[in-house]
């Protein structure tokens, strides 16, 4: 019989996890109040819902090691994980170069089909549809302009 030493509550993966992305989101929250109210709602309203979710986080983390319910490990696909923050990387870099819309258009369905989805149909439903909501909110709604992107602009004449 094997028997897998039991480690401390609070060292526990998922309760680890939950109180980073407490401490980030929180460090990350500040810097929001010195932005115009305007540009300031998404990144507050996602790390507020962040932190709520990180708090849900560690309490069921911390019901199941009360009831002594042996710890999950974080990363089942480690590979997965880091090919999602790769494309992450590669988001930020295309945004700036081909700008806000295409990149997601990009973006979107690659990230959908690295954590397994491969129906067709629904990436590029799910694609559309993230894209009009952004559009219709942001930029209709809200009248926000998104990065155009570098190579754009160089064609246009007005890179800086």
């Amino acid at each position: 019989m094997s028997h897998t030493p039991q480690t401390h509550r609070l060292l526990r993966p998922e309760t680890l996890t939950a109180a980073g992305l407490l401490v980030l989101s929180a460090a990350f929250l500040v810097p929001t109040a010195a932005l115009r109210p305007m540009s300031a709602l998404l990144p507050a309203t996602m790390l507020l819902a962040l932190i709520v979710l990180a708090v849900i986080l560690l309490i069921m983390d911390q019901r199941s090691a009360a009831q002594g319910t042996p710890a999950t490990p974080v990363l089942a696909a480690p590979r997965g994980v880091a090919t999602a923050f790769g494309l992450i990387i590669a988001y930020f870099i295309g945004v700036d170069l081909v700008g806000f819309y295409p990149a997601t258009a990009v973006s979107v369905p690659l990230v959908a089909y690295v954590f397994g989805y491969r129906h067709l149909p629904g990436l590029v439903a799910a694609t559309v549809i993230v894209l009009a909501l952004i559009w219709g909110i942001f930029s209709v709604a809200m009248s926000q302009e998104f990065p155009a992107g570098l190579i754009w602009q160089m064609e246009a004449g007005d890179v800086r």
